[in-house]
């Protein structure tokens, strides 16, 4: 049996959702730009667009306390690409993190592998009660769960 993908298509039919790029009309003649999320694969319809790997990172959320390589190999095989996985998991005592932001307002547990290949938290006792949002605009979450403090100001 197939398991589904651990990330999903940008939702480019929802209402309020712009389209990415432009008209050829508007993009001749003119100085290179910088390079966006979208990559173009020569001219016409081959553009992968942008994925949301919400689902990658509640999969790995639900594996802490499991065995990392069992873990890897099935992220992997549900993935078009390795690195999201290494967005959360650091592999260097270094690079570990108590959590991570990923977009504008959505906050993970900082995730790392100890030295008998286990699946660990960076900083298990933060969760949605201890961070306070940056802003009053937007909804921030950790894991999942909506921020419990209040905005400054």
């Amino acid at each position: 049996m197939d398991k589904a993908p651990l990330y999903r298509k940008d939702n480019t039919t929802a209402r309020g959702s712009r389209p990415r790029g432009g008209e050829y009309r508007h993009r001749r003649n003119t100085a290179p730009s910088v390079k966006s999320d979208v990559t173009h694969q020569g001219m016409g319809r081959s553009t992968q667009r942008g994925r949301d790997y919400t689902p990658l990172f509640r999969f790995l959320l639900s594996r802490v306390g499991s065995n990392w390589e069992s873990t890897v190999a099935e992220a992997r095989s549900r993935l078009d690409h390795s690195e999201p996985i290494f967005w959360l998991v650091a592999v260097r005592d270094f690079d570990r993190r108590d959590y991570v932001r990923i977009g504008e307002a959505s906050y993970y547990s900082g995730l790392y592998v100890d030295s008998g290949g286990i699946l660990r938290v960076v900083n298990p006792e933060i969760d949605h009660t201890s961070l306070e949002p940056a802003c009053a605009c937007c909804t921030h979450t950790f894991n999942g769960v909506r921020f419990t403090k209040p905005a400054p100001g």
